[in-house]
């Protein structure tokens, strides 16, 4: 009995290259959605980043509308007015620990404008310090003896004024 010989049945010469092509284009595609995921995250990091840089700037103007709230309401004549001079009492208010700078008043009319500045201290987890910024401005003006007063707090998440990623918020309180 003789056994006959089979040639080996293994693919034909044309779809030899197919199992390669379609681990390369399997492979390609894991990529590209590895690649859209990465590039997502990145997106969101940056849009998180942000969002808590903004909350930093809010309440810095929150503490500068508090402080001058209290100034306002605590101290005499810290704010002027444009019916009197500005000697104010006590004569270096406080904010956040630090003496404030009020500016000399400017009257325009029956207003008078003042203003300040001050940081607010952030000590970074590394132990160097990045404060945040604070500009108040106060507006007082006269009309038939009732005395309305305008705050305009802006805060900053950063002193630095190159900063790129520097963040401007602000509050206006009238009373």
């Amino acid at each position: 009995m003789k056994i006959a010989h089979t040639p080996f049945s293994g693919p034909t010469r044309s779809s030899r290259g197919f199992a390669m092509l379609f681990a390369v284009l399997v492979s390609s595609v894991l990529l590209s959605i590895g690649l859209s995921i990465f590039n997502l995250t990145v997106k969101e990091l940056a849009l998180s980043s942000s969002g808590r840089e903004s909350q930093f700037a809010f309440y810095a103007a929150d503490s500068g509308t508090e402080c001058a709230l209290y100034w306002d309401f605590k101290g005499q004549n810290i704010f002027a007015t444009s019916s009197s001079s500005r000697t104010p009492s006590p004569a270096s208010p406080d904010c956040a620990g630090q003496t404030i700078n009020i500016s000399p008043s400017q009257t325009t009319g029956s207003s008078a404008t003042t203003q300040f500045l001050f940081q607010i201290p952030n000590t970074l987890p590394s132990g160097a310090s990045a404060p945040y910024c604070v500009t108040v401005t106060v507006s007082k003006s006269v009309n038939n003896n009732i005395v309305t007063t305008t705050i305009d707090s802006r805060g900053y998440n950063s002193c630095d004024v190159s900063d790129p990623n520097r963040v401007e918020r602000a509050l206006r309180v009238r009373y």
